[in-house]
């Protein structure tokens, strides 16, 4: 009976040393902003179109490296819907049947082949956790902050963030939405990054 006693509190001590050794999401500032990074994970998006509420849901993959970013969009089951490729001077995507579109920018392109935008320059900075917000400001979530309207419109929400011990915050859910205006249709557009591979 003691020995089990004796368990019992040795199981409750390293369970309470494990929780206090864990950061809290509150105490955790955002992670340094990476120009290299890979992250792949969920969306979902719903969109208005001609006067018609549309929504769609799949997978991603993203990898950006200094001044490149490149997208995979798939289904919910791994078909390939579109491949992006982004750099300074031009936007190409090419679809899952083998189309290729090219553009100046990707919000264009996006919008004219899959029927909404996909808004990746603003992404570059979304997916760590910053934006350039209305004001011009550099802004940087946290659990204290976690909305901003970016200069371009964009409202975003940081929902939750990565589950783990590490001293820095790294976001897990973002909703990102924009208003319909003469000149842009409403967009809504949910992300959930499911794993980061490269640092």
């Amino acid at each position: 009976m003691a020995k089990t006693i004796f368990l019992i509190s040795l199981m409750g001590a390293l369970l309470a040393a494990c929780a206090s050794s864990a950061v809290a999401p509150s105490s955790r500032q955002m992670a340094p902003y990476r120009d290299t990074i890979g992250l792949s994970g969920r969306l979902s998006v719903a969109y208005q179109k001609d006067g018609k509420g549309e929504s769609l849901s799949g997978k991603f993959t993203w990898q950006q490296s200094g001044d490149r970013t490149d997208v995979t969009l798939a289904s919910p089951l791994g078909q390939t819907i579109a491949t992006i490729a982004i750099t300074p001077t031009e936007a190409t995507l090419t679809q899952g049947n083998g189309r290729t579109r090219a553009a100046a920018d990707i919000d264009t392109l996006s919008a004219q082949a899959l029927g909404w935008p996909l808004p990746v320059s603003g992404l570059r900075d979304w997916l760590q956790g910053y934006a350039m917000a209305a004001d011009g400001g550099r802004f940087i979530a946290s659990p204290q902050r976690t909305s901003v309207t970016t200069r371009d419109g964009w409202h975003l929400s940081y929902v939750s963030w990565q589950d783990d011990a590490a001293t820095s915050l790294r976001p897990k859910r973002i909703d990102a939405e924009r208003s319909a205006s003469p000149q842009a249709d409403q967009v809504a557009i949910r992300i959930v990054i499911d794993e980061q591979t490269q640092p």
